[in-house]
């Protein structure tokens, strides 16, 4: 190990996976837009290479990088309160033939990514909304027992934010990194004893 043989990154699961039927909600920032807009395209296009049906791909929005933890919690806490045998029966049996009920509306999400963008700047701004939104974003996962990724880019310059969502200014555009949170997404919620 070492030398040549090094290789950055995430190694490839051990198991395949099968994304087939999982929901996965997807809450992303519109602050620094232009660079969290490809992480979601990367994240939503590998969830679909994966198997996860495109109507089983939540996506919402929220301003800024703090409001990430509580909107997917609140997001989480819904899909999972809607998840009650006897009232999908009878909407069901109440729906039209040949309609099908809103799949938003259906089931618990298997696994969320949370997405968004933070640039250092002059202040210590930077550095409580990280702090903040790393622990918050963990809590979401822990206390609702839904995988939550990390997908909150913390860099130092526009350029290395650009690089890590693939779309850098130089000969070299970096790799999307909404790829790999897609992948985590889909191996932590199909992690079974």
């Amino acid at each position: 190990m070492g030398g040549d043989d090094f290789h950055k990154g995430v190694k490839a699961p051990t198991h395949e996976l099968n994304a087939s039927g999982l929901k996965i909600l997807i809450v992303h920032t519109r602050w620094n837009s232009e660079i969290v807009d490809p992480l979601v395209a990367g994240a939503r296009t590998t969830l679909e290479s994966m198997g996860v049906a495109s109507h089983n791909i939540v996506v919402r929005d929220v301003p800024g990088a703090f409001e990430l933890p509580g909107a997917a919690q609140k997001l989480i806490r819904q899909s999972q309160q809607q998840t009650n045998l006897v009232s999908s029966v009878i909407d069901d049996l109440l729906s039209a033939p040949g309609t099908h009920s809103n799949p938003e509306t259906q089931g618990p999400f298997d696994a969320a990514i949370c997405i968004g963008v933070l640039i250092k700047g002059s202040t210590l701004h930077f550095e409580y909304i990280s702090d903040a939104v790393s622990h918050g974003i963990m809590r979401v996962g822990l206390d609702t027992g839904v995988p939550t990724v990390f997908g909150v880019l913390t860099c130092l310059t526009d350029d290395q934010a650009m690089e890590r969502a693939g779309i850098g200014r130089g000969a070299n555009k970096g790799h999307n990194h909404g790829v790999d949170w897609a992948t985590a997404a889909v191996e932590m919620a199909c992690l079974k004893l």
